[in-house]
């Protein structure tokens, strides 16, 4: 139900996002039917009353709507009013309401009926159109843009506002986006907003459980680009990628936080983070799909439910990137996979629980992985059809050709473990690798305080001696020493053959 109220309102409203600039008149009557074009391609339904005087084109009774997937229901929006009014110069000033309902109707898991009303208000907005047919820009502004569900009915009984209240804003919000229309619609757009708010808070009348989830981000700021088809089905999103859909977003924030508290089977449970930064990036395409998403000097605190003490943690920087085809190909195609947690740390409570006599280094932690391949998918992966029929399936979704790792290090407890490696995969042999395809390649690994290590964990008893003397053989075996004390170095190969050598010597 998010992802259909999200796609229909910004299918609504992505009007408000503009640029500067304006090359050639535009009138009333064009920016009007721009809207109504737009919205018709992207499969709403408009309706209401015309009317033309003086420069500006007002409509009235305007509803704009759309049936949801599998005739489920219904998602609308409603303006007693919106004005066009040419200033003279070329542009075109849009007047909307201050409060914009939005409904909603569909059926709960058990077939119940449900309706809503989402409300859109605004506080001192303006918005301004220009350009000419074709090529509009449109410039918004508002010192306060919100999203609060205003009502909400579940078989016909309407729920008390105490049971659930979603309420998410924006303040002296920005945007600026050029839309330009061909064979496809594309547009370009940027966003800036001082501060992005949520409050949100539920309560079950039937059981103690309940939830607040609070949150906050400063100086955020959006860029974006992408095409949309001249005629997609909203309700037929794989439809769309075929026809050229496409999105690449990028959003980064200032200082940001979280407060999550609430019950759950009995159980009270808190979460509360903060971090002084961050940015999240997502691509799209009928190719491939692509997020990179980063945090700085995070911090995070849960406690209650199982969770015997309260736990922290923190890091100087967290962050996760993927890149990966999404269409079925028999060509290879390019894909990444990325981690970062630098300085990772974590409470004095949580290492007396590991270690109460302090014999582990309490080092910050860190996990790099930079990794790239090529492969290539077996299924359409955004096809619900066949995303169905890859869950059924006992073969692999994908196949892997080669994989380059750029860098691997773990560094924790005073030991650390760095590399880096370069594989193919022959996917015709599985025999060789008892069903996985037959790599040939290397990796070059670099594992330095691991004996300093096996002594603590062993004086600990945390790690047996047998334990400990098996590992140190088994590192004898694998490794030969570093230049420097308490350092193994050791490539590991498998060549053609399917044969394993450690440092040139054969072990399998």
């Amino acid at each position: 139900m998010t992802a259909r109220f999200a796609r229909g309102f910004g299918a609504a409203f992505v009007y408000v996002l503009a640029t500067q600039a304006a090359h050639a008149d535009l009138t009333a009557a064009d920016v009007w039917a721009d809207w109504q074009d737009y919205l018709a391609s992207t499969g709403y339904a408009v309706s209401g009353n015309e009317a033309a005087s003086g420069g500006t084109l007002t409509i009235s009774n305007l509803t704009i709507d759309m049936p949801l997937a599998d005739a489920q229901g219904r998602f609308a929006i409603t303006m007693d009013r919106l004005a066009f009014a040419e200033n003279g110069d070329g542009t075109v000033d849009i007047a909307m309401p201050d409060s914009i309902p939005m409904t909603f109707t569909t059926v709960d898991e058990t077939g119940d009926p449900v309706d809503g009303v989402l409300t859109l208000a605004q506080n001192d907005s303006a918005m301004t159109a220009s350009g000419e047919p074709g090529d509009v820009t449109y410039a918004y502004s508002s010192a306060l843009a919100a999203m609060e569900l205003t009502s909400l009915e579940i078989d016909n009984e309407p729920m008390p506002q105490d049971m659930l209240s979603v309420l998410v804003s924006l303040e002296n919000i920005n945007t600026n986006t050029r839309m330009l229309t061909g064979e496809m619609r594309s547009y370009s757009q940027r966003m800036t907003a001082d501060a992005l708010r949520y409050d949100i808070n539920f309560d079950d009348p039937d059981t103690d459980d309940m939830g607040r989830f609070k949150g906050a981000m400063q100086d955020v700021q959006a860029e974006g680009t992408g095409t949309v088809p001249l005629e997609m089905d909203p309700n037929d999103f794989n439809a769309s990628l075929e026809n050229g859909f496409a999105a690449d977003v990028t959003l980064a924030y200032g200082a940001g936080m979280s407060d999550i508290q609430g019950v759950g089977d009995g159980e009270s449970f808190a979460f509360a983070s903060t971090s002084q930064g961050g940015s999240f990036g997502f691509k799209m395409d009928a190719d491939r799909l692509a997020y990179d998403v980063e945090q700085k000097q995070s911090a995070i605190s849960l406690q209650g439910g199982d969770l015997p003490v309260p736990v922290e943690i923190s890091a100087a920087v967290s962050g996760f990137n993927l890149s990966m085809p999404v269409r079925k190909s028999d060509e290879d195609q390019d894909f990444a996979i990325g981690l970062n947690l630098g300085d990772f740390t974590m409470s004095e409570m949580l290492w007396s629980m590991i270690d109460p006599a302090a014999q582990l280094p309490r080092d910050p932690a860190t996990v790099v992985l930079d990794a790239v391949g090529k492969g290539k998918m077996l299924f359409n992966l955004l096809d619900p059809e066949e995303a169905a029929m890859m869950e059924r399936a006992t073969t692999p979704p994908a196949e892997i050709s080669a994989l380059t790792i750029n860098k691997l290090l773990v560094s924790l407890v005073g030991a650390s473990l760095s590399g880096t490696g370069d594989f193919t995969f022959d996917n015709s042999d599985t025999s060789t690798m008892d069903g996985f395809p037959r790599p040939t390649g290397y990796v070059d690994l670099t594992l330095v305080g691991a004996n300093a290590l096996l002594d603590k964990l062993s004086g600990m008893g945390l790690v047996a001696d047998e334990e400990a003397m098996g590992a140190r053989m088994m590192m004898g075996l694998l490794a030969v020493p570093g230049d420097t004390p308490d350092t193994l170095n050791s490539k590991i190969e498998i060549n053609q053959q399917g044969h394993i050598l450690a440092n040139g010597q054969r072990i399998q």
